[in-house]
């Protein structure tokens, strides 16, 4: 354990009472002075910890930051995020780090989080909007047993897994095909799903979330406020984000854990009731071009049906989809 987590561990257990310095020096080995930098970098951080030349030390406020000793205290998972937990207070891109990870190999529930990334993405490249310590941005690798054409349900597990995390503390959403959540048009989610794929299957996936939490409309750009939310305007209240993460490491392995068992029909289901895109007239962009028509349905693949003027049926793999008004 490291000096500073042991430093934080002493005074939690005080409970807000007053711990002398000396006892944590002589508690944890080390001189006075070294007690009182390790204090200092606890307060940089946020923790709130009053000080008496007399007294000691006192915690009496504990921010709301993601770090494992908040997130883990109360972390009710099997497996995602309980042993490998990466936290950073700025990173360039959490998927991009959990790549690296995965590539060397690390395990199914490595979790990296991030208070900020200054070069988070969303689908084709486009940068999500990350205000640092307002919001949940997550990169978990899994290494699913299911074959490559059936790579599109983890997607659809994981959209599946936010609805049901935000369902926790109140809040209804609904799921934009293919990695959107919205509530009432307006985006407070986003998913970017990477795969590493072989000749014999899926080597690791790594699923990178983007969830807009304590973010204020008036704080994103200009651009984004007529098209975005967030926790804290849908429920007209800060909201902790340690315990909402809690919440969507828990809901996220439940899901998963429903998908590899072999129950993706009901999260089919599920995802289908959910949609905001199925009965609607929708314009979806491809690389291979522009497509219009009616959403009809989700299939057991993932893919999105969409028939055409014409009549004509469109199964759609990806794609970016543009609501028409209803």
């Amino acid at each position: 354990m490291r000096l500073r987590e042991a430093v934080l561990g002493a005074i939690r257990e005080e409970q807000g009472q007053w711990v002398s310095g000396e006892r944590l020096s002589m508690s944890l080995k080390v001189s006075r002075t070294t007690i009182w930098k390790q204090i200092k970098i606890l307060q940089s951080e946020g923790y709130a910890i009053e000080s008496s030349p007399k007294k000691g030390y006192r915690l009496s406020m504990i921010p709301d930051i993601l770090s494992p000793e908040e997130v883990k205290d109360g972390l009710q998972t099997q497996l995602f995020g309980r042993e490998h937990y990466y936290y950073f207070k700025e990173i360039d891109s959490t998927n991009n780090y959990a790549k690296t990870l995965a590539a060397d190999g690390h395990p199914e529930g490595t979790v990296v989080i991030a208070e900020s990334q200054s070069s988070g993405r969303g689908r084709r490249g486009r940068q999500w909007y990350s205000d640092s310590g307002q919001g949940i941005f997550l990169s978990l690798i899994l290494r699913p047993p299911l074959p490559v054409n059936e790579l599109s349900r983890i997607n659809m597990a994981i959209a599946l897994a936010i609805v049901d995390a935000l369902q926790e503390v109140g809040i209804k959403s609904g799921i934009k095909w293919p990695n959107d959540i919205l509530i009432k048009d307006r985006k407070i989610a986003g998913i970017l799903t990477e795969a590493i794929t072989d000749m014999d299957g899926i080597e690791f996936i790594v699923s990178g979330i983007g969830l807009n939490v304590n973010t204020l409309i008036e704080d994103f750009p200009a651009e984004l406020r007529p098209i975005v939310t967030s926790v804290r305007e849908e429920a007209g209240r800060m909201v902790s984000r340690v315990h909402l993460l809690q919440i969507l490491l828990l809901k996220l392995e439940q899901r998963y854990q429903q998908l590899i068992s072999g129950a993706f029909t009901e999260i089919l289901e599920q995802v289908r009731t959910l949609s905001l895109v199925i009965g609607r007239d929708i314009t979806i962009k491809q690389l291979g071009g522009i497509t219009e028509g009616r959403a009809i349905d989700i299939d057991n693949n993932g893919f999105l049906l969409v028939r055409d003027g014409q009549g004509n049926i469109h199964h759609l793999m990806s794609g970016e989809v543009l609501l028409k008004p209803q």
